[in-house]
């Protein structure tokens, strides 16, 4: 029996079999909490230990998103067989790099990996071979892909999940959020077993290990060009005018949220920002009777918010913003069939055969092909349909070698079959 069925098994006893499936609460750590690593020394111990470990590594991080500014992480949670589970504040240890080191053959488990890599490699904790349990789930097909429901549904254990949007910047962190924590790695070794050995069974190991290798090889995302433009609400703003007051203020607030490295909707509301540019306020007393600013934090910086809208409102109309944000995709899908009658067929047969292979192999349409790979080739097709041409333009697109192999001759069946219809 491995470490961490040992460990399930020092929560409650599982109920006898009536028929029903009832999850097992995980309550505590098999080795009870450990304590937080805050010194180099502490961090040298845990680095010698997960050295000698074995098998993969369990990975998680807790973040402060919603209070703090950016996505770095305050708190790292890793489980080994051999050495156990060990909880990291990285503001006190903020250098991985040696831990990174020791595990540069290890496979590291996380769930949901793409939220976790950047905060990880920030810290120089970057790795090399990946398991991600929730990528391994969507392939497939669990419905709910979340760490407790999988937990739950794979392995029969329940995780209580009451602490996931807390502040992990606080210090102390205390003792219920470190079992959280703790029990977050616990079994997330033994759930990679289990769908590992779900997928071969399915004939989909080697799918899920290209995704795990290309989420790894991806590139870090560039910083948006007009971030601005992500603005909740910022569809009803109808005008230059209000764009350049969204602009101004976005900005004014990103600035004091960088600076007190505070959430920027802690400094000021994404809908204070729309306010402010319907209803362009003149004056502080303007401002001091919008509902949107009653907020502290907002009124702390009511002069800052009104030199913001005075400043967009005195600039030229030639540095408003564009209305619509240039891109090198196509169009929204909903103005195809006015831009382009044709293109907007081929996405309907497209997408069919996307969602048709999807339920094929039981998994969302999504993760069978990535849907603005769809929308680039109905857009733009190759100039002679064939299921080669097809099968280039997804290998552009970005697909992968199990998708191609999947979708080209579907897709270039349906776009051939439009072509002799008459249909284009």
């Amino acid at each position: 029996m491995s470490e961490t069925s040992q460990s399930a098994q020092s929560a409650e006893a599982a109920p006898q079999d009536t028929g029903e499936k009832t999850a097992t609460p995980l309550l505590e750590p098999g080795e009870g909490i450990p304590p937080v690593v805050q010194t180099a020394e502490a961090l040298d111990r845990v680095v010698e230990a997960f050295a000698v470990g074995t098998g993969p590594v369990a990975v998680d991080a807790e973040r402060a998103s919603g209070y703090r500014y950016g996505q770095r992480a305050y708190l790292v949670q890793l489980r080994r067989k051999g050495a156990g589970t060990a909880l990291i504040d990285p503001i006190t240890c903020p250098d991985l790099s040696g831990l990174d080191a020791a595990l540069a053959d290890a496979e590291m488990v996380l769930h949901a990996a793409n939220q976790d890599l950047p905060c990880l490699a920030e810290l120089g904790l970057a790795p090399r071979r990946l398991f991600d349990t929730e990528l391994a789930g969507r392939l497939l097909g669990h419905p709910r892909v979340g760490l407790g429901s999988m937990i739950e549904n794979v392995l029969g254990y329940s995780l209580e999940k009451g602490h996931s949007a807390a502040d992990w910047s606080t210090r102390p962190l205390p003792e219920e959020w470190l079992r959280y924590a703790a029990l977050d790695v616990e079994l997330l070794v033994e759930l990679r077993e289990a769908l590992h050995a779900e997928l071969f069974e399915t004939g989909k190991l080697a799918w899920a290990t290209e995704e795990f290798e290309a989420i790894l090889a991806a590139p870090p995302k560039p910083p948006r060009a007009e971030p601005w433009r992500r603005t909740s609400g910022i569809h009803r703003v109808r005008n230059r005018r209000g764009l350049a007051i969204v602009r101004g203020v976005w900005e004014a607030r990103d600035r004091i949220a960088r600076d007190r490295d505070l959430s920027p909707g802690r400094v000021l509301s994404d809908a204070a920002i729309i306010e402010l540019s319907l209803t362009v306020p003149h004056t502080l007393v303007d401002l001091q009777a919008m509902p949107t600013l009653r907020n502290r934090n907002a009124r702390r910086h009511l002069s800052v918010w009104l030199r913001a809208v005075s400043k967009a409102r005195a600039l030229p109309e030639s540095e408003h913003p564009e209305q619509g944000q240039a891109g090198d995709g196509p169009p929204p899908a909903h103005r195809w069939a006015e831009r382009d009658p044709e293109a907007a067929k081929r996405l309907t047969a497209t997408r069919a055969v996307v969602a048709a292979l999807a339920d094929e192999h039981h998994m969302p349409t999504e993760n069978l092909l990535q849907p603005d790979a769809v929308r680039r080739l109905a857009w733009s097709p190759p100039d002679e349909i064939s299921a080669e041409a097809v099968s280039a333009a997804l290998v552009t697109l970005g697909a992968r070698n199990w998708q191609i192999e999947l979708a080209s001759v579907p897709l270039a069946k349906a776009l051939q079959r439009l072509e002799c219809k008459g249909d284009l």
